[in-house]
Order: C-alpha cells, then structure tokens, then sequence
C-alpha cells in the first residue's frame, strides 16, 4: 500500500469515527426534545449538524444525520420527519460552509436546509408515510424553524467559542 493510500485511509478512518461520535450524541440529545406542532423538535440534532458541517463536510455531514435519524426511529425517539429536517439540514450547512468557510454560513445552510427545505420536503413524509390526510405544504416550516434555530444557537456559542481559541483550526487539520 502506497503512502498516500495508507493516509488517505487514515484520514477516512478518522472521519468515520467522527461521524458516528456525532450520530451518537445527536441520538442521546434527542432524548431531550419537545413536541411542537405535530412533529418533535430535537435541537440537539441541529448543534450536531453544524459541527459536522465544520469539522467533517457535507457528506459527512449527511452521512451523521441520516444514521442518527435511522438509530431514532428504530429506538422510538423519532417519527420519520427526522429524516428531511435533520439530512437537508446538514448537507446545506455544510455546502455552505465548504463554499464560503465561515461559521455563518454554516449556521445559515443549517437553519434555511432544515426550515424550509427540510419543512417542505416533510409534507410528502408525513402524508405519504406517516399517513397524515392533513398534513399540508408548509405544515413543518415552523415547528422545524423552532428547533433548528436553538440547536444552531448552541452550535454558534460552541463554535464560536472553539473559532476564538483556534480549535477549529486544529481539529479540522487532525481530521484531515
């Protein structure tokens, strides 16, 4: 195995553990959710998608969100709408931070992926899947706006807080 195949492989390994450190905590942390018209908030799944976002990539990203929404579902502690809030979410917050590399962007890409795209996208989940006769087009928006901006507030102070002590930098190069 050639050098570049040996660290390429370690840098996979490294973001594979990560990635599912962050399913991991985004599944504990949606123990601590709360019901907010007719879908379940989990912000904890919104602070994980935009430090994914930082420190791993959109696929990553997307990646860390599909699993730990599967891993909820299969446990009882989500519906299906975990699926489009928490995967279109991720994979915006982190095309945008990948794109313009700052933390506003990724905060961005994760509260406009999740409300919107994500809201939208829960319609046909909930009607089609869920069986929800009433759901209607834009039913999700809100409640999915309601707990991607508190997870993203608390990534915003974490990030923040690791921006200003160089962390992220560090880390981001330790990933690879």
């Amino acid at each position: 195995m050639s050098n570049q195949s040996a660290n390429e492989q370690s840098v996979n390994t490294r973001k594979l553990a990560l990635t599912a450190i962050f399913a991991a905590v985004a599944v504990v942390g949606s123990m601590f959710s709360f019901p907010v018209l007719g879908s379940k908030c989990a912000p904890v799944q919104h602070m994980v998608n935009v430090l994914c976002a930082v420190f791993l990539g959109p696929a990553w990203g997307l990646a860390s969100a599909f699993i730990a929404s599967l891993i909820r579902n299969l446990i009882g502690l989500g519906t299906p709408l975990a699926f489009p809030g928490s995967m279109c979410g991720a994979l915006l917050s982190g095309l945008l931070y990948q794109r313009f590399k700052t933390l506003p962007a990724a905060w961005i890409g994760e509260i406009f992926g999740t409300a919107v795209i994500g809201g939208i996208l829960a319609y046909p989940v909930a009607s089609m899947v869920m069986g929800n006769a009433g759901a209607t087009l834009f039913m999700f928006v809100v409640p999915f706006l309601i707990s991607t901006v508190g997870g993203t507030l608390i990534a915003a102070v974490v990030t923040l807080g690791l921006h200003s002590r160089g962390i992220i930098g560090r880390l981001r190069e330790e990933v690879g």
